[in-house]
């Protein structure tokens, strides 16, 4: 090799070596980002705080507790029929659906079950809930990764169930309508003829997004292969609802337990999806809207006569024991563990709410991920603040 030829490989060697000296200089930390507590992808006072590696996160741990209102205490200073007005405001977006569970219960240590109308009724409550909860999710969804419309349409449809719901309990968000033995009246006049209509409302909702967002590219590679629980890992984690279901696991207790409810009077299906993703989770609460309105339907076409409430005392003393009681709420299975020293109020309260365990899945489930995915993940995880800090 010539001397010029020698001469010019000692300079691109001294380039490269001067090329690694700075790459090695530019080497930064990690960085910690914190998402919260007040964000809007966090709904509610969520804190997540996460560790960066450049775009990638390192590890997340959520921070729950900002917003913790203690109602598992506040029940012991309440007597059992002032209950439902507290616990109606853990998940506030499908409130009633909180009651039912803890009045179950309140039945069970008590003996006495609700007539087969206020039991149908009761479910027809639940169901509506539920749709009221999750289609607003579903438009919300939207807006978490930038689709604004969507919401809209949520918005709209959402206020004809609402509607309902306040023309049978007085109360939109907050029925307080529940009661041990039944319910606190009937339903009003042209309440059935009515919902019929809004049950079709609801299905050309979500006709609407699904072609108007699942069916958009932009959102389909924002969610399809993110986020992935497979089904061994959710059931470890103690997940529950849509968030089980999108992971292959055929579970739904408004199927698999036998409760003095109605579900058993009307044919539906329970909706699960093999992929476990974040598209899999939003998939599979779109059709639980469509089962809801078939529930529905079909109890409109099959509610009983007779009274709404059997025969309790005025007031009501509990006898001493204890119940436990769990049902298919609108984010995953929520129960009341109620002790009772045979007196007007609870002597103890334990609350299992469906997003305080669905969260807890969150550092194994964002580890490794790109930070424009912690949004998505979060919304596909589709939790209430209430629901978590109780």
């Amino acid at each position: 090799m010539t001397l010029i030829g020698d001469r010019q490989q000692l300079s691109y060697i001294a380039a490269q070596a001067a090329d690694a000296r700075v790459n090695v200089e530019l080497e930064t930390e990690g960085m910690t980002l914190n998402i919260g507590p007040q964000h809007p992808a966090t709904h509610g006072t969520l804190r997540i705080i996460a560790r960066l590696d450049g775009e990638q996160v390192v590890w997340a741990e959520p921070s729950a507790g900002y917003m913790h209102r203690g109602y598992e205490k506040l029940t012991e200073v309440r007597t059992f029929p002032q209950v439902t007005a507290l616990v109606n405001r853990i998940d506030w977006l499908g409130s009633f659906a909180n009651e039912v569970p803890f009045i179950l219960a309140a039945e069970k240590l008590m003996g006495v079950e609700a007539t087969p109308r206020a039991q149908h009724i009761r479910t027809i409550l639940f169901e509506l809930s539920r749709i009221a909860n999750v289609s607003l999710f579903l438009g919300d969804l939207g807006v978490q990764l930038g689709a604004v419309t969507p919401v809209f349409f949520a918005f709209r449809d959402r206020e004809y169930v609402l509607n309902l719901i306040e023309a049978a309990t007085g109360g939109r968000f907050h029925p307080n309508f529940d009661r041990i033995g039944g319910l606190k009246d009937d339903l009003p006049a042209g309440f059935i003829d009515e919902t019929r209509s809004v049950m079709k409302k609801l299905r050309n909702f979500c006709d609407e997004i699904e072609n108007l967002l699942f069916g958009n590219e932009i959102f389909q590679s924002r969610t399809r292969g993110i986020g992935v629980i497979p089904k061994e890992v959710a059931l470890q984690y103690g997940l529950s609802g849509a968030n089980l279901r999108a992971s292959g696991v055929d579970w739904d207790l408004r199927r698999d337990q036998k409760i003095a409810m109605a579900w058993d009077k009307a044919d539906w299906k329970v909706i699960t999806h093999p992929d476990g993703d974040s598209f899999a989770r939003c998939w599979v609460r779109l059709q639980e809207v469509r089962e809801s309105t078939r529930i529905v339907d079909q109890l409109l076409d099959t509610i009983p006569g007779g009274p709404v409430m059997v025969k309790v005392p005025k007031i009501i003393k509990v006898p001493e024991g204890e119940a436990w009681v769990s049902t298919e709420n609108p984010l995953g299975e929520m129960g009341y563990y109620v002790v009772s020293k045979n007196d007007q109020g609870p002597f103890r309260v334990k609350i299992r709410s469906a997003s305080f365990n669905n969260i807890s899945i969150v550092p194994w489930l964002l580890k490794g991920v790109y930070v424009p995915d912690i949004i998505t993940i979060l919304a596909s995880l589709y939790f209430i603040l209430g629901d978590i800090d109780r």
